[in-house]
C-alpha cells in the first residue's frame, strides 16, 4: 500500500508540475522553487543515455525489494520498502510512458526505455528531484538503518 500510495503521489505531483509549470517557476523559501525539469539520464541528471539501464535496474531493485518485503516480520521496514518500491515505479512510469520533453528535445526519445523523468522540486543549489526521489532516497537510508538494528528474519 506504500508503494502504491508514493506511485500515486508522485505521478500526481508530476502531472500538475506539467501543467502549472511548463512556461514559470514558482518561488516557495529560500531557495527552493518549483521549477519544471526532465531528466534522461540517471541520478542527479547524470549520465544522458543511461536511461534505460537505469529503468532496466529499478525494475530488478522492485522485484527484489519485493520478495524480501515478505521476509520481513517488522512493519516499518516493510513500510520502507514500500517507500523505495513505489518511488522506483515512479520514475520508471516516465521512462516508459514520457518519450518527449514538452520544452526540449530528449537526446534518448524514441530509444528502448528513453522516456525523461520529470523533475520539479529545485533548492538551486542541490539537482532537481522530484516525489518518487524522495522516497527511494529517504526509505533507502531508514531500510539501512532499520536493517542494521532489525534484521530480516525468515518467516
Amino acid at each position: 500500500m506504500v508503494a502504491v500510495g508514493v506511485l500515486l503521489l508522485d505521478q500526481l505531483t508530476k502531472s500538475w508540475a506539467l501543467s502549472v509549470l511548463d512556461d514559470r517557476s514558482i518561488d516557495l523559501v529560500w531557495t527552493l522553487r518549483l521549477h519544471l525539469t526532465f531528466n534522461t539520464g540517471a541520478a542527479f541528471s547524470r549520465g544522458s543515455g543511461l536511461g534505460p539501464f537505469i529503468a532496466i535496474a529499478a525494475v530488478v531493485v522492485t522485484i527484489v525489494l519485493m520478495r524480501t518485503s515478505r521476509l520481513s516480520t517488522s512493519v516499518l521496514i516493510s513500510v520502507t520498502m514500500g517507500m523505495v518500491v513505489g518511488g522506483a515505479l515512479g520514475n520508471l512510469v516516465d521512462r516508459v510512458f514520457r518519450t518527449a520533453c514538452p520544452m526540449n528535445p530528449c537526446s534518448d526519445e524514441g530509444r528502448f526505455l528513453g522516456g525523461a523523468v520529470v523533475d520539479f522540486i529545485d533548492f538551486q543549489w542541490w539537482p532537481v528531484f522530484n516525489v518518487a526521489d524522495i522516497g527511494v532516497v529517504v526509505g533507502a537510508i531508514l531500510l539501512a538503518f532499520l536493517s542494521s538494528r532489525e534484521p530480516l528474519e525468515s518467516a
